[in-house]
């Protein structure tokens, strides 16, 4: 099929790895993880690919200012400030939080490249696509013509991004010449489970897409996805429909919320370290992982399953946190 027009950012096909410690010592299905924190140095994580959609129709519509928002530690907001400075945009980033005096990770590489970045409080944040179009206006009035992203790029436009991705993984097992019973994600704006629902569709792929809230309660990322799936199939003639049954998506492994990390999750990231010498984050993949291995200790996924975990990026959040692993250094 004909994808809409794309801007090469990311480093593809990332590879699919086989996780053979972990799957031996939880006893249950075969675990593959494909890595989509491999899609680049700066630009690594599962935003890049989706930014390949949102950035073209920037540069189709003569836009020079990128606007996108999230939390401080934000790697939408840091891929989204990297690409600008690639294509020789401008970027303003609308961040949930407050200034740091030594700005560290995902915030100092936002600096670093030049982004104008504006803080809002956790309340403001809940109409923060109001702020962002009051700021494209305030911005065209200095003669800016600005584009705004929405949170994580997960609308109708990036959604391609894991529509694409869909479509790579699917070439990837056929040449391996395996199949899979499920993709698990961490879960976080919902436009990646979005696309690989969509891809699945479009490509006659019958493995189910599993999301693992990283913050949000079930009943409201089923109906955003359900939401962006219909959009996406409305503006570009899709002869496709997901039903509001088919999105699997858990809450039960949120934890203390979006961005805080308990004691098991904690250990997930040290474990997988030391066992497979993977790299998880503590906003998303870590929680998704976490979750993965729970559903197979309970017995949802089974020996003789075979299943693939995107792992979707993150690293650069991983060290403002250094002091929940402060165990580490007593060693």
């Amino acid at each position: 099929m004909e994808f809409p027009s794309s801007v090469e950012l990311a480093r593809l096909p990332t590879p699919i790895q086989r996780l053979e410690r972990l799957s031996k010592e939880l006893g249950g299905p075969e675990i593959l993880i494909k890595r989509d924190d491999l899609t680049g140095c700066s630009l690594s994580g599962n935003k890049v690919r989706k930014l390949e959609f949102s950035v073209a129709e920037a540069l189709r519509t003569k836009s020079d200012t990128l606007i996108t928002c999230g939390a401080v530690q934000s790697n939408h907001a840091r891929a989204t400030a990297i690409v600008a400075a690639r294509l020789g945009m401008s970027s303003l980033l609308v961040l949930r939080g407050t200034e740091e005096e030594t700005p560290e990770a995902n915030l100092f590489l936002d600096r670093l490249v030049g982004a104008e970045v504006r803080f809002i409080t956790p309340e403001e944040y809940k109409v923060v696509d109001d702020i962002m179009a009051d700021i494209a206006r305030e911005l065209e009035r200095r003669g800016k013509k600005p584009y705004i992203i929405p949170e994580g790029a997960s609308n109708e436009i990036g959604v391609w991004g894991y529509v694409k991705a869909l479509k790579e993984i699917k070439e990837q097992l056929d040449e391996m010449d395996q199949r899979i019973d499920a993709i698990v994600i961490a879960c976080g704006s919902g436009g990646t489970q979005t696309g690989l629902l969509l891809g699945k569709k479009l490509f006659g792929f019958r493995s189910s897409v599993y999301g693992i809230s990283a913050g949000d309660d079930r009943g409201y990322l089923r109906e955003r996805i359900l939401r962006t799936c219909n959009k996406t199939g409305e503006r570009f003639k899709l002869n496709i429909k997901v039903e509001r049954d088919e999105i699997e998506v858990t809450d039960s492994y949120v934890g203390l919320g979006y961005g805080l990390s308990r004691p098991a999750e904690v250990e997930t990231i040290e474990h997988l370290a030391q066992l497979e010498g993977l790299i998880l984050d503590p906003v998303y993949t870590a929680k998704g992982m976490f979750g993965l291995c729970e559903e197979i200790r309970c017995g949802r996924f089974k020996a003789g399953q075979r299943i693939l975990f995107i792992h979707t990026g993150g690293i650069f959040g991983l060290f403002p946190q250094r002091v929940l692993f402060k165990d580490l250094w007593k060693r």
